[in-house]
């Protein structure tokens, strides 16, 4: 950073704070809105049935449910995979299409970590169980035969498949009661999937990292896009993979997120026709191109504006607010202390295709203060305070700034943790699982599939009440136990597969 930018960062810093002393020491409207909810711990108790029997049969009960569960899902979603051209020759196919999906879905349903961790886990007693389950799992492959299959067919289907499913649930109305204004909120954010020190595929993105010794490593790096529901709920959608493969080292810029951006939009703008959209991104894409895409596309969004971000912009947010008082608001949200400022209508100018251009941006400044109670340490009670920007689609006023903030604009967070819960929490999101590029988009599209139906059944009505007393990783666990553990009535998990009815999400809180 040159010294002209470390002197212009400060002065803002400066009128900033100036601004939040200002703010603060006058009395401001105070309202008090929602309180703000906080995740449930888990119970810390025996976890012992009175009996075996008891056991036993909560586990047959849990199994049964699972399977009614998915059954309202899978066999759509197999039909649609089944579209898949299957090159491999006919007088030698052992094992179905079909059934290779399964298993690979499987997999990450039961969050089995590699392909050998797959060999070792697939027992008979699990194989039977399954069987029961999903009477489409006629045989059981090697895990290296699943490989060789992703390595030919074309992927990319596969993640179209999932999204049809998404696309029907959508048009059953699954998700009526769970929209944000009759729209559906979209968060976007990208992710390194892993890196190596030597450049496995030509499709790698390139770098070169250290300080004295330069080192090039070749990475994968991935957009991913969620759509978050009104209960809490995140659900995988796209997943772009960056590539170089028509990249020239000193002649050609290598992909970036923002070249994937302008792919994914085109992709949600298809899939959400008739719909409204509202996207929450973070401040990568504070930036004139993406935003009249955004508004090209009547799309309604929330962008993180940060401070090194938009100079002009921030010069003239800070000027304006100080000026007109009235757009100032003062929230006690749950245990902490918001107040919003903002500025409408501001003038940006940017250059696209050589040519300058305008568009009227609305940003707003949230400073959020609070206490935190270290008993357990110190037994000291800390003051903290942070401070939230964003560039929003729609002029702010009183009545929505805290909701537009709160319900759009923070949600994207969500994507970070659905991001993390993918990466740590059993679905070993950083495992290439293959080194030819094919099969690795192929098995990452197979833990999307995986991660979708594990929401999907975990947030059901039907098992809410087990998820929330093991959680969500001990309720898989717990599936994985008692369907390796012994021999539970076929007959009964059948019955349940074909029993009458529909699965529901939890309403919302």
């Amino acid at each position: 950073m040159s010294r002209g930018e470390r002197r212009r960062l400060k002065t803002q810093k400066e009128r900033e704070e100036k601004l939040r002393k200002q703010v603060c020491s006058v009395q401001i409207k105070h309202e008090r809105y929602e309180e703000r909810n906080k995740k449930e711990p888990l119970p810390n108790r025996l976890n012992m049935a009175k009996s075996v029997e008891e056991e036993l049969e909560d586990r047959q009960n849990t199994v049964e449910n699972v399977t009614f569960v998915y059954s309202q899902m899978l066999p759509s979603l197999l039909r649609k995979l089944n579209r898949i051209e299957d090159p491999r020759n006919p007088k030698k196919i052992k094992h179905k299409m079909t059934v290779l999906f399964i298993y690979g879905i499987l997999m990450f349903v039961l969050n089995i970590g590699s392909r050998r961790e797959a060999n070792r886990t697939m027992n008979s007693i699990l194989f039977e169980n399954l069987k029961a389950m999903f009477p489409q799992l006629e045989t059981m492959p090697h895990a290296d035969t699943l490989a060789r299959f992703l390595e030919k067919i074309n992927v990319s289907e596969i993640q179209e498949c999932m999204v049809e499913l998404v696309k029907d649930l959508i048009t059953k109305k699954k998700f009526k009661n769970y929209l944000y204004k009759k729209g559906y909120i979209i968060a976007i954010d990208g992710t390194q999937k892993f890196y190596r020190n030597w450049q496995w595929d030509d499709k790698c993105l390139q770098r070169n990292v250290g300080s004295e010794t330069k080192t090039e490593q070749s990475y994968v790096y991935v957009l991913e896009s969620i759509l978050i529901l009104g209960n809490g709920i995140s659900l995988p959608l796209y997943s772009l993979f960056l590539s170089n493969e028509d990249w020239k080292k000193g002649e050609t810029k290598q992909d970036c997120e923002r070249k994937a951006f302008y792919r994914l939009a085109e992709k949600l703008k298809k899939l959400f026709r008739n719909s409204r959209i509202i996207l929450s991104i973070d401040g990568l894409y504070a930036c004139g191109p993406v935003i009249k895409t955004c508004k090209k596309n009547n799309w309604d969004f929330m962008v993180v504006l940060k401070e090194d971000s938009l100079k002009t912009v921030w010069d003239d947010v800070l000027g304006l607010m100080k000026i007109t008082p009235e757009n100032r608001l003062k929230i006690k949200w749950g245990d902490r202390d918001q107040v919003y400022l903002w500025a409408n209508d501001i003038d940006y100018e940017y250059k696209e295709d050589k040519r300058m251009r305008n568009l009227k941006l609305n940003v707003v400044i949230c400073y959020e203060t609070w206490q935190e109670n270290h008993s357990v340490s110190t037994g000291e009670v800390e003051r903290k305070q942070t401070r939230y920007a964003w560039i929003s689609s729609k002029p702010l006023n009183k009545s929505n700034v805290f909701e537009r903030c709160t319900k759009i604009g923070r949600y994207r967070w969500k994507i970070e943790n659905n991001i993390l819960t993918e990466k740590h929490q059993g679905y070993n999101y950083e495992h290439c699982y293959s080194y030819t590029w094919n099969a690795m988009e192929g098995y990452h599209y197979l833990m999307k599939i995986g991660h979708l139906l594990n929401i999907l059944a975990a947030n059901s009505e039907l098992l809410i009440n087990k998820v929330k007393a093991l959680g969500i990783r001990g309720f898989i666990e717990f599936l994985k136990l008692a369907c390796s553990g012994a021999l539970l009535d076929g007959g009964r998990i059948r019955k349940a597969a074909d029993r009458k009815g529909q699965w529901r999400l939890v309403p919302v809180i």
